[in-house]
């Protein structure tokens, strides 16, 4: 996920009701309600550590996979179409007691490291450059992508997965661009209902970034209310730092925006990686997502934000504890 996406910030209350980036044509409730209720504590402060991009590529699968397996990122979501996908299915396959969602991808936005889509060129013309990759910029997906054509590559992705062995906990957005417009964020509530899997919806998103989102935001009550009719649960707030340059300073912001978080539910979005020759040959991030990967597999960086009375979940346990209700 990159800039537009994971912006979401939680400090505002500009929907009840909120997808990934959720939203479109309806009413929308401003309400500070979270999401946990009933049986559970509506006072307690619960966190999804969660790692977007997995599948992108090896040193990001390496760093994914330990940070679960070794640190405390507690879910994850995979970019199917990418070529580094079989590998990290593999390994998920085998473990069905973690927390996998799928990167819903529209885009493939490095230079010289490029992917398709997963239905085929053939199937989804609108989709794709004239290289045949997925469009680099989530305007371009906006100016020419075919809903139809949208809608059978973002079934295409789910349907790999689940054929992989892959237990499937939620579904979200590479970059932000399947909440871009009415026409795509119906398909992406449409298929969350069908196949039966939360889709990240954000009941309270930072203004700055609702700006850029106008039809989430006119609907976002009408699909949390579709998603929870479900038993779907919506999270009520989001987080993403993808700046910095020193890792102390970036540790205590994180550990800052952790100790200040209000009741509910909150996702806190990362990228894990390891600082290696592949990831600089890719991108520009590999500090970053190398540093995500330190911060989140410190056991002194778990230790404070339990101390700080922060319950880590992940999608699985969200959707019990919505169930419970």
């Amino acid at each position: 996920m990159r800039n537009l996406l994971c912006l979401f910030q939680s400090t505002s209350k500009v929907g009840v009701l909120v997808l990934l980036m959720l939203c479109g044509h309806g009413s929308t409730v401003l309400s500070d309600e979270p999401v946990i209720k009933g049986k559970t504590d509506a006072a307690k402060r619960y966190l999804i550590i969660h790692s977007d991009d997995a599948a992108m590529s090896h040193s990001v699968n390496r760093a994914t996979i330990d940070s679960m397996e070794n640190g405390f990122v507690s879910s994850c979501s995979i970019m199917v179409p990418c070529p580094w996908f079989p590998e990290f299915a593999e390994w998920a396959k085998q473990h069905p007691e973690k927390d996998f969602g799928i990167h819903l991808t529209l885009n493939s936005e490095f230079g010289s490291y490029r992917w398709g889509p997963v239905a085929g060129r053939d199937k989804v013309p609108t989709l794709v450059d004239k290289d045949g990759y997925l469009f680099k910029s989530k305007d371009e997906v906006i100016a020419k992508a075919r809903p139809a054509e949208v809608e059978i590559e973002l079934r295409a992705q789910i349907d790999r997965a689940l054929a992989a062995g892959i237990r499937l906990s939620h579904l979200d957005t590479h970059m932000g661009t399947v909440v871009s417009t009415a026409d795509m964020l119906d398909i992406y509530v449409r298929l969350g209902i069908e196949y039966n899997l939360p889709v990240m919806i954000i009941r309270n998103i930072d203004p700055a970034l609702a700006a850029g989102y106008p039809d989430l935001v006119r609907r976002n009550g009408e699909y949390i209310q579709q998603l929870e009719s479900q038993k779907l649960p919506p999270i009520d707030y989001l987080y993403r730092f993808y700046d910095g340059k020193d890792h102390a300073a970036r540790q205590k912001r994180y550990l800052d925006t952790i100790r200040d978080l209000k009741p509910g539910v909150t996702q806190m979005i990362i990228h894990c990686g390891y600082d290696d020759s592949e990831l600089q040959a890719i991108t520009s991030s590999h500090f970053l997502r190398d540093d995500d990967r330190r911060i989140f597999s410190d056991p002194a960086v778990r230790q404070q934000i339990e101390a700080m009375g922060v319950e880590i979940i992940d999608w699985t346990k969200l959707r019990e504890m919505q169930t419970a209700r």
